[in-house]
Formats: structure tokens, sequence, C-alpha cells
């Protein structure tokens, strides 16, 4: 699909606000309402927008230790280890990157006692892991979900 300048507007006003009405999109861009939800239908048919979503402030939700981790695996061991950390409720993101079958990964618990049981008992327990580094967040500049046209 070729996005245009009216889907790449109707994009980022979603990007800003997803409850975003139909009629105030139009509004703001000059189109109907029946002719805004036709484009994002074809947005979502053709896999443009994935999903709708809500951003959830993680330290309200008591989720307050944020830490990212550089995890190297042996080559056959990686897809199985990315697999199991996905799944874990505690990984908020688990992305394969560059380098020696390294995963990067974003946690989000309660406290530095959880943090230390994931890292102990659900982290240095996989085999196939090879090295492990960790980066505790301490303050966030910027913070930015889904993907600015």
């Amino acid at each position: 699909m070729i996005l245009d300048e009216v889907d790449r507007k109707i994009l980022q006003l979603l990007s800003e606000n997803g409850r975003m009405s139909y009629v105030d999109i139009g509004k703001e861009l000059n189109l109907s309402r029946v002719s805004i939800r036709e484009r994002v239908s074809q947005l979502i048919e053709n896999g443009v927008i994935e999903k709708f979503t809500v951003v959830i402030n993680s330290d309200k939700v008591g989720k307050g230790v944020s830490a990212f981790f550089e995890v190297d695996c042996e080559p056959a061991s990686l897809v199985r280890v990315a697999e199991t950390l996905a799944n874990n409720p505690v990984v908020a993101s688990c992305y394969q990157m560059t380098g020696p079958s390294t995963l990067h990964m974003h946690v989000l618990v309660e406290d530095f006692v959880r943090l230390e049981n994931f890292i102990n008992e659900e982290l240095y327990s996989l085999e196939g892991i090879t090295r492990v580094e960790s980066h505790i967040l301490l303050r966030r500049f910027k913070s930015r979900t889904g993907l600015k046209l």
C-alpha cells in the first residue's frame, strides 16, 4: 500500500490520540467521517495499523524499576532463549540485535528484589546464555511508542 499525505496525517493524528473519533479527524483534515472510516479500515486491512492500544504508566501501576539487558547466546540457543524470555510477563520487549547472537531486552518489575529474582532464577537459569549485561534506568528523557512518520 502506498500512503498518500492524507493517510500520513490520519496516522499522525491517531498516533497522538488513538481514541480520536473519525468525525474529529475529518474536521482536522476537512474530510467526511465516512471517508476517514474507509481510509482507517484500509490501513488496518493492509497491516499499516497493526493494533490500537493504550500506554500505561509503569510507575503508576507499581512497576517502578526499569532495566535493559544485553543477553548474548550460543547461536543454536538464540531462538529458544528469545521465545522463553519473550513469554515472561516482566519482559516488556525483546529484540534480536546485530552482534554475536545478542538479544536486547527491557524488563519492568516492582522493585529490586523482584529484579534480582528475575536475574538469578529466570535469566541465569536459561541454558545457552553466554553473557548478560544490565543497565538500570535512572531517568527517562524521551519515550516513544509506535512509529512516527
